[in-house]
């Protein structure tokens, strides 16, 4: 299959492709743009009624569903964060969607939509492969109601493959998923792009119970003294060229 050799392909390019491969999971971040809230109603009532219980039925037990915390005022956008077990399962997942019945009788308004009453604009698709050092995705252990809590996506692009590579080495071997898990910052997922508008690049995902709580965790990281030590480090400097941070709000629906 065309797409399955492309992946693996991607895979190599950024030196992931290892034994261990098959243990990491995969995950697409789906973002709808939309222009008007009756389309936003329209892709919540699909997510919420159809798409999740739809992953629900495929084995994919925790898929995510989030908004920015501030809303843009040029577009509104929903983010998706599914897991999968292996690029097969992704691959297939159309499929697989198709042959449920109950994905076939719901969501009709979403499904049907007439070629002038769209339900978004685009969808924009980043798919992602999981760090050894976190290979699996954790639902957040957070005591705050779903509407107060912050949830932190950071994107780090590098200057080439290469210094990628070094980045996500960092993270690793360095050893700065230690760093985040002992300050519990409640991570979500670590990845590498292997599939993306913008690359090459990692993201991640850390959760709070609201802005003041992010906001200690953050300043405890910065005089943490293993930190100070890693992000000193020859070895790792220049490795990323931009970053950005998305503050994210989960839905009442979202399964994390």
């Amino acid at each position: 299959m065309k797409i399955y050799s492309t992946l693996l392909m991607a895979l190599m390019m950024f030196g992931s492709a290892t034994l261990t491969a098959k243990e990491r999971q995969f995950y697409q971040i789906k973002i709808y743009h939309l222009k008007t809230k009756a389309q936003e109603t329209l892709v919540d009532n699909y997510l919420e009624k159809t798409f999740l219980p739809a992953l629900h039925h495929a084995g994919i037990k925790q898929a995510g569903v989030f908004k920015p915390v501030t809303a843009d005022t040029a577009e509104i956008r929903i983010y998706v964060l599914i897991p999968f077990q292996s690029l097969e399962q992704f691959v297939n997942l159309d499929k697989t969607l198709q042959a449920d019945k109950s994905f076939q009788t719901n969501g009709k308004d979403y499904t049907d939509a007439a070629w002038n009453n769209i339900p978004y604009t685009r969808i924009e698709s980043i798919l992602l492969q999981a760090f050894p050092g976190m290979p699996i995705l954790e639902a957040p252990a957070l005591k705050a109601p779903k509407n107060e809590r912050v949830y932190e996506l950071r994107s780090y692009e590098s200057p080439s493959e290469k210094y990628h590579v070094n980045k996500v080495k960092m993270f690793n071997t360095g050893d700065e998923i230690g760093i985040f898990r002992n300050l519990n910052f409640n991570a979500v997922f670590y990845a590498s792009v292997i599939s993306g508008p913008r690359m090459p690049n990692l993201m991640y995902m850390t959760t709070f119970n609201n802005k003041e709580d992010r906001d200690e965790h953050w300043k405890a990281f910065s005089a943490d003294p293993k930190w100070k030590t890693l992000s000193a480090m020859e070895e790792y400097s220049h490795n990323v060229s931009k970053s950005e941070i998305l503050f994210l709000r989960p839905t009442d629906y979202s399964d994390l």
